[in-house]
This record gives structure tokens, sequence and C-alpha cells, in this order.
């Protein structure tokens, strides 16, 4: 039997709401790449749901795995204190889920080279 699998693309968060609209493009874009996944937005602070708040509500719907996936550039203070300190205590709030923290989006050498792309373009046309 396949284990039901969710991810959250986790953001720090922004009192305008206009601030969250390429989170979420990316959650659209990500849950067309993977249709068996629920993919789902939380925030660290100034929107909803946060991490805390949705945890619960995927694993009331039967997920058994949940991918945290901090979409911040770098491994600043919040996914290097503040995101960890929330995983472990979901983890021992709900010892059975299968909880995964990604390291930050911008460590990736991928999404940096998409950002270098980026620059180049708009410096050569």
């Amino acid at each position: 039997m396949k284990i039901k699998t969710a991810m959250i693309l986790f953001a720090h968060g922004a009192r305008d709401p206009r601030w969250a609209q390429p989170f979420q493009r990316l959650q659209v874009m990500t849950q067309a790449n993977l249709p068996e996944v629920k993919v789902e937005l939380a925030f660290l602070e100034f929107m909803t749901p946060n991490l805390t708040d949705l945890v619960p509500q995927l694993i009331a719907d039967g997920y058994e795995k949940i991918v945290v996936a901090p979409i911040f550039l770098g491994q600043g203070g919040h996914v290097l204190r503040d995101l960890p300190l929330m995983v472990n205590q979901l983890r021992v709030t709900y010892p059975t889920l299968e909880l995964q923290q990604l390291e930050a989006a911008g460590e990736d050498a991928l999404v940096l080279q998409a950002i270098r792309d980026y620059c180049v373009s708009s410096v050569i046309g």
C-alpha cells in the first residue's frame, strides 16, 4: 500500500497578502508535477496556515508522510533554529508521522543556477 504523502512549502509570511502570490504560483506548479502528493503552503508568521496548525489537519486527512520544504533563500535563523524546533515538537506530538525537513531552497545548486540565469538574462537580454 502506498504511503499517503504531503509536501508543505514553508515560507516566512508577510503582512501584505500580495507577498504570497509567487508562493501560491509555486504551490500550483509543484502540485501539477506531483499529482499523487498533496502540496500545501504554510507560513512562519503573519499569514495562515502556520505549520503547527496545518500538520494536524493533514494527519486527520490520512497523510502519513510530510515533507517540509523551506522556501527560503538561505539557511538563516528561521531555518536553522525556528523550523527545527517546530519540526521536532511535531515529531514528539505525532511519533508515527514520517516528517522530513529539507534544506532551504536557496541552498540547492539548481535554484542558484536559475537565479543566476535570471540575473544574467536581465543584463544580456
